[in-house]
């Protein structure tokens, strides 16, 4: 079993990075960032707090698809309003328990790259190799507007506000975990990120085989 787990602020890049070193390695991708706003979407819809149904929705990753209790929302949770809420979201500590614990669960056996804020210092500590993915928030910013078809001031504003919220929250605040990687993409294209990263995980598991 080896976990990767691949960590950084809004923009870095994660989702993409995380799922192309998943195939390049033949593991398994798991987006957390996706389950905060599973959580966040249904809230929303419901008109209920987030925390009094995180413990109870199922959130599955099938085939680069996201289902909540069997529901398709891999297109809902990406839009803006979703990312907003989702950053209030996950700063509440019982939504966290009730994600993380999901988290965990999948983790627990076979081979899998995970991705979101707090992977490699909160939800999997012993994770074999750990990556701080970052960038200049302007290109985060960038990449992010490009990405979503959205103006990118407006998207670097929204970035700037969850981003203070993250590095700040009393629970699980965003930050590299002391053993990680730290890796800034700026001026990095996408392939030479994705080796990078493969590269050090194919590095790691030669020398624990060896020994």
């Amino acid at each position: 079993m080896t976990v990767v787990a691949i960590d950084g602020p809004a923009g870095a890049g994660k989702s993409s990075v995380a799922r192309a070193v998943a195939e390049r390695l033949g593991f398994t991708y798991l987006d957390t960032g996706a389950m905060y706003r599973s959580v966040a979407l249904a809230a929303q819809e419901r008109g209920v707090e987030p925390a009094t149904i995180a413990p109870a929705l199922k959130i599955e990753q099938r085939e680069k698809r996201v289902l909540v209790d069997e529901r398709d929302v891999t297109e809902a949770i990406r839009q803006p309003q979703v990312s907003e809420a989702a950053s209030r979201a996950a700063a509440d500590p019982a939504v966290r328990q009730a994600v993380v614990a999901q988290q965990r669960r999948l983790l627990e056996s076979g081979d899998w790259v995970a991705e979101g804020r707090d992977i490699g210092s909160v939800v999997a500590p012993e994770a074999d190799v750990k990556v701080f993915l970052t960038a200049d928030p302007a290109e985060r910013a960038r990449r992010r507007a490009a990405e979503l078809g959205l103006d990118e001031a407006t998207v670097l504003a929204e970035q700037t506000i969850r981003d203070q919220r993250d590095e700040t929250r009393e629970h699980s605040p965003l930050q590299p975990a002391p053993d990680a990687m730290t890796l800034d993409t700026t001026h990095m294209t996408f392939p030479e990120v994705v080796e990078r990263i493969a590269g050090v995980v194919d590095q790691t598991t030669r020398r624990r085989t060896r020994g």
